[in-house]
């Protein structure tokens, strides 16, 4: 592990312009000097079946190395139907297969998600902790971040528009960096 942990982040949204990119992307920008973030593109990976594992699809193989070498996953989901969306969970999925070839066990992780309603993504952040734990995902238990999105709280070129969220964010990827140290040591 480098100076700078390399974090995968799945995005659990595919629009180009998801509220939970945007997210993603303004954690990064603020977590930079400390975190190496890197949002996967995992759109091309099917949905899940049990027939193509022994042989999986190109897309597949990509996604599952790109969380094999990272040092960390952030998770950022969207709420639908109170849990997380589909694309996420059949990800998720894909690469926890086949027994024993998963590249979930052990890693160090965290989740945050945006939404426009006032509870954020409470509900699909816990389905979301069930599944990770479930599959032996090391997770961060706290500051958790529920972010409720409005276009005002972000800036111009990306970041966070207020101070003090932007501070949460700073002391977030401080902890966050911590516990991958603390998982990888």
């Amino acid at each position: 592990m480098s100076d700078r942990p390399k974090v995968a982040v799945i995005v659990g949204s595919f629009r180009r312009h998801s509220v939970n990119r945007r997210l993603a992307e303004a954690i990064a920008k603020t977590t930079a000097s400390k975190l190496d973030l890197q949002i996967l593109d995992y759109g091309d990976v099917p949905l899940f079946n049990q027939d193509h594992e022994a042989d999986p699809p190109a897309a597949v193989v990509a996604f599952k190395d790109a969380i094999k070498t990272a040092d960390a996953v952030l998770f950022v989901t969207p709420e639908y139907n109170r849990s997380m969306p589909g694309v996420l969970k059949n990800a998720i999925d894909w690469a926890s297969r086949p027994p024993g070839q998963g590249v979930w066990s052990g890693k160090p992780a965290a989740i945050a998600g945006a939404s426009p309603g006032a509870l954020g993504t409470g509900a699909a952040q816990v389905d979301l902790r069930n599944v990770l734990t479930a599959i032996n995902v090391a997770v961060m238990g706290m500051p958790q971040i529920y972010f409720v999105h409005k276009d005002e709280h972000f800036t111009e070129d990306g970041g966070f528009a207020d101070p003090k969220f932007q501070a949460f964010i700073e002391g977030w990827g401080d902890k966050f960096a911590a516990w991958i140290a603390k998982m990888n040591g």
